[in-house]
Protein backbone atom coordinates (compact mmCIF):
# COMPACT_ATOMS: atom_id res chain seq x y z
CA UNK A 1 0.00 0.00 0.00
CA UNK A 2 1.24 3.04 -0.69
CA UNK A 3 1.52 6.20 2.17
CA UNK A 4 -1.81 7.59 1.04
CA UNK A 5 -3.85 5.05 1.08
CA UNK A 6 -2.45 3.32 4.37
CA UNK A 7 -5.27 2.82 7.27
CA UNK A 8 -4.23 4.90 10.26
CA UNK A 9 -4.81 2.00 13.30
CA UNK A 10 -7.37 2.35 15.54
CA UNK A 11 -6.94 2.87 19.50
CA UNK A 12 -8.51 -0.99 19.14
CA UNK A 13 -6.01 -2.25 17.27
CA UNK A 14 -2.72 -0.82 18.44
CA UNK A 15 -2.17 -3.39 21.71
CA UNK A 16 0.16 -5.79 20.16
CA UNK A 17 1.85 -6.99 22.96
CA UNK A 18 2.15 -11.00 24.24
CA UNK A 19 -0.21 -11.67 27.33
CA UNK A 20 2.29 -12.99 29.53
CA UNK A 21 4.90 -9.42 28.90
CA UNK A 22 1.81 -7.07 29.55
CA UNK A 23 0.56 -9.55 32.76
CA UNK A 24 4.47 -9.20 34.44
CA UNK A 25 4.63 -5.60 33.89
CA UNK A 26 1.11 -4.98 35.53
CA UNK A 27 2.23 -7.08 38.23
CA UNK A 28 5.84 -5.44 39.03
CA UNK A 29 4.38 -1.77 38.43
CA UNK A 30 1.62 -2.78 40.87
CA UNK A 31 4.06 -3.47 43.44
CA UNK A 32 5.64 -0.14 42.50
CA UNK A 33 3.01 1.49 43.14
CA UNK A 34 2.20 -0.57 46.54
CA UNK A 35 5.36 0.51 47.72
CA UNK A 36 5.49 4.02 46.95
CA UNK A 37 1.97 4.43 48.86
CA UNK A 38 3.22 2.44 51.38
CA UNK A 39 6.16 4.75 51.50
CA UNK A 40 3.87 8.30 51.10
CA UNK A 41 1.06 6.80 54.09
CA UNK A 42 0.66 4.38 56.89
CA UNK A 43 -1.51 2.26 54.71
CA UNK A 44 -2.80 1.32 51.12
CA UNK A 45 -5.06 4.34 50.16
CA UNK A 46 -5.95 6.62 47.33
CA UNK A 47 -2.83 6.16 45.07
CA UNK A 48 -3.22 2.65 44.70
CA UNK A 49 -6.38 2.83 43.60
CA UNK A 50 -5.81 4.89 41.07
CA UNK A 51 -2.82 2.80 40.05
CA UNK A 52 -4.70 0.19 40.19
CA UNK A 53 -7.22 1.03 37.61
CA UNK A 54 -4.97 2.58 35.29
CA UNK A 55 -3.08 -0.52 35.22
CA UNK A 56 -6.32 -2.30 34.52
CA UNK A 57 -7.14 -0.02 31.59
CA UNK A 58 -3.21 -0.07 30.28
CA UNK A 59 -3.14 -3.80 29.93
CA UNK A 60 -6.60 -4.07 28.28
CA UNK A 61 -5.08 -1.55 25.51
CA UNK A 62 -2.12 -3.13 25.03
CA UNK A 63 -2.40 -6.82 25.37
CA UNK A 64 -2.79 -8.53 21.85
CA UNK A 65 -6.08 -10.27 20.57
CA UNK A 66 -4.94 -13.74 21.12
CA UNK A 67 -4.50 -13.07 25.38
CA UNK A 68 -7.36 -11.08 25.82
CA UNK A 69 -7.93 -14.43 28.51
CA UNK A 70 -4.94 -13.85 30.38
CA UNK A 71 -5.51 -10.35 31.07
CA UNK A 72 -9.19 -10.99 31.36
CA UNK A 73 -8.44 -12.72 34.98
CA UNK A 74 -5.19 -10.81 35.43
CA UNK A 75 -7.06 -7.56 37.85
CA UNK A 76 -8.86 -9.81 40.60
CA UNK A 77 -5.89 -12.09 40.70
CA UNK A 78 -3.02 -8.75 40.89
CA UNK A 79 -5.16 -7.26 43.79
CA UNK A 80 -5.12 -10.58 45.61
CA UNK A 81 -1.36 -11.21 45.51
CA UNK A 82 -0.76 -7.69 46.39
CA UNK A 83 -3.35 -8.12 49.54
CA UNK A 84 -1.51 -11.22 50.38
CA UNK A 85 1.89 -10.34 50.33
CA UNK A 86 0.86 -7.53 52.47
CA UNK A 87 -0.73 -9.55 55.04
CA UNK A 88 2.15 -11.67 55.18
CA UNK A 89 4.55 -8.98 56.01
CA UNK A 90 3.04 -5.26 57.22
CA UNK A 91 -1.35 -6.86 57.88
CA UNK A 92 -1.39 -3.21 59.59
CA UNK A 93 -1.59 -1.59 56.10
CA UNK A 94 -4.50 -3.29 54.96
CA UNK A 95 -6.39 -4.34 58.29
CA UNK A 96 -5.95 -4.12 62.11
CA UNK A 97 -2.42 -5.51 62.71
CA UNK A 98 -4.03 -7.85 65.70
CA UNK A 99 -6.24 -9.74 62.27
CA UNK A 100 -5.39 -13.24 61.32
CA UNK A 101 -4.03 -13.42 57.68
CA UNK A 102 -7.56 -14.53 55.92
CA UNK A 103 -9.30 -11.81 57.73
CA UNK A 104 -6.56 -9.67 57.15
CA UNK A 105 -6.59 -10.46 53.41
CA UNK A 106 -10.50 -10.29 53.28
CA UNK A 107 -10.37 -7.20 55.33
CA UNK A 108 -7.99 -5.74 52.40
CA UNK A 109 -9.97 -7.11 49.59
CA UNK A 110 -13.23 -5.31 50.93
CA UNK A 111 -11.15 -2.08 51.45
CA UNK A 112 -10.23 -1.92 48.03
CA UNK A 113 -13.02 -3.24 46.17
CA UNK A 114 -14.15 0.07 44.77
CA UNK A 115 -10.90 0.16 43.15
CA UNK A 116 -11.02 -3.57 41.85
CA UNK A 117 -14.52 -3.64 40.74
CA UNK A 118 -13.49 -0.36 38.20
CA UNK A 119 -10.42 -1.33 37.25
CA UNK A 120 -12.13 -5.16 36.26
CA UNK A 121 -14.90 -3.98 34.65
CA UNK A 122 -12.70 -1.26 32.34
CA UNK A 123 -10.36 -4.14 31.90
CA UNK A 124 -13.57 -6.44 30.58
CA UNK A 125 -15.54 -3.46 29.01
CA UNK A 126 -12.38 -2.77 26.84
CA UNK A 127 -11.44 -6.03 26.10
CA UNK A 128 -14.97 -6.80 25.18
CA UNK A 129 -14.89 -3.37 22.61
CA UNK A 130 -11.62 -4.79 21.29
CA UNK A 131 -12.57 -8.11 20.55
CA UNK A 132 -15.55 -6.82 18.58
CA UNK A 133 -13.92 -4.50 16.51
CA UNK A 134 -11.63 -7.04 15.67
CA UNK A 135 -14.36 -9.49 14.92
CA UNK A 136 -15.68 -6.88 12.55
CA UNK A 137 -12.82 -5.22 11.11
CA UNK A 138 -10.43 -8.46 10.06
CA UNK A 139 -7.06 -7.61 8.72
Amino acid sequence: MSSATQRHRTLWEEGRRPGREVASLVVALLLSATVVDLALSAGLGLFFDLAFVSLCVGAALAVRPPDFFLIGVLPPLAMALVVLLLGISDRGSIARADDGLVQAVLAGLSRHGIALALGYAACLGLLALRRSFVEHHPR
